[in-house]
């Protein structure tokens, strides 16, 4: 029997679904790996109706933090701690705002150097939490 261009045209179609079947498969297989991979798959795509993200910053941006920036070195905890000690000795029974005010330092600025003088057993307390007060050893 001699192929006929039906038979031809048969061949062709297999051979192109078969083709089409194979990059799906692959296509499957690469997606597969990625997402096992954590690599994303596609970038996220904004919702309808926002906007396109402009080089300048909206007006209802948080305005920028002034003051010290960076972590304290242990030596200036250390000596903001010797500081306290040194005022609470002359001023015995201070609470934390009471030393805030005379030294001029944020409240957030004394609670580290405290909780290390009282490790180290420089200060006591009496009372809790807002009633608490600092008394030298």
């Amino acid at each position: 029997m001699r192929p006929g261009p039906t038979d031809a045209a048969v061949r062709a179609r297999i051979e192109s679904f078969t083709a089409d079947l194979a990059n799906i498969v692959r296509a499957a297989a690469l997606e597969a790996v990625t997402s096992a991979l954590g690599a994303p798959t596609a970038p996220a795509k904004r919702g309808p109706g926002r906007p396109v993200k402009s080089g300048t910053p909206s007006p209802i941006v948080a305005p920028k933090r002034t003051g010290k920036r960076g972590k304290r070195t242990p030596e200036d905890v250390a000596k903001m701690g010797e500081v306290v000690v040194a005022y609470v000795a002359k001023n015995p029974g201070q609470s934390v705002e009471q030393i805030k005010k005379a030294l001029g330092v944020d409240t957030k600025d004394l609670q580290l150097p405290i909780v290390r003088m009282i490790a180290a057993k420089k200060l006591k307390t009496t009372g809790q939490k807002r009633g608490t007060r600092y008394f030298a050893k």
